[in-house]
């Protein structure tokens, strides 16, 4: 039986999503949990791999329930949150109405924020760069829209990942703005290795004049990572949505 996990995760104290050697991360803690919950290891897999500091506000996770235990209780995800630290929560369990749904390459799309925080803020230090100085917001919106032009990212893929195309379809990019609060929002089927934080560095130069309007789009036309902006910090970036294919998530347990 295959069940979905819908996870949150404050990414400040782990070392990115992805189990590794030696850090802590956010899947190694999820896997120990239900180890403890269940008494055996079960891997986990989830619907994206978010860097060192990256939140999530949904973060999908699949896991295959051993045939050998007794049915998932009814409040897993209450018993789950009793034994994770604070930062971690699961917020539902479903049940895929088909067993072959993959958390990650089941998804049809995927939704991050980049926040900048406009004025000081005790309860955003960890979920926002702050940045008070001068940025031309009508410049950086230009910009942003240049992106929905063009399906290959190359010029802000980190390099050493593991993808074999750097071809992304966008469907949403853009800057919403509050007057304590910039946020901006980007929408994708996929995402290359440090894509957004690239994006948002970049635009960050346009706003800030170190860079044209007319400069991104010569940018993503060479496909040099060297010539786009430095990353931005990753404490501004939270995972928000993941969609999946309609009718293919249903509450566990279902109703009756």
């Amino acid at each position: 039986m295959r069940l979905f996990l819908h996870t949150a995760y404050d990414g400040t104290a782990y070392h990115g999503w992805q189990v590794q050697p030696n850090a802590q991360t956010v899947q190694a803690v999820l896997e120990a949990r239900l180890a403890t919950l269940l008494g055996q290891p079960v891997p986990v897999v989830g619907s994206g791999r978010t860097d060192a500091g990256v939140h999530a506000e949904t973060q999908w996770v699949h896991l295959d329930w051993p045939p050998e235990l007794p049915p998932p209780p009814a409040d897993l995800a209450y018993r789950l949150n009793c034994l994770l630290p604070p930062d971690i929560a699961v917020k539902q369990v479903c049940t895929p109405a088909d067993d072959s749904l993959h958390a990650r390459f089941s998804a049809v799309a995927r939704s991050y924020r980049y926040s900048i925080a406009r004025v000081k803020s005790p309860l955003w230090r960890h979920m926002s760069l702050l940045y008070t100085a001068e940025l031309d917001a009508e410049k950086m919106q230009e910009a942003t829209a240049i992106l929905l032009r063009y399906n290959d990212f190359a010029c802000f893929c980190k390099t050493g990942g593991d993808q074999q195309t750097t071809l992304c379809r966008i469907s949403r990019a853009e800057w919403v703005l509050t007057p304590e609060r910039w946020d901006f929002h980007i929408t994708a089927d996929r995402f290359l290795r440090g894509m957004v934080r690239a994006i948002v560095g970049t635009l960050l130069e346009v706003g800030k004049g170190k860079r044209t309007v007319e400069s991104v789009e010569a940018l993503i036309l060479s496909g040099d990572r060297k010539l786009a902006g430095m990353a931005a910090p990753a404490q501004g970036l939270s995972l928000y949505e993941v969609t999946y294919p309609p009718d293919s998530l249903l509450p566990y347990p279902l109703p009756g």
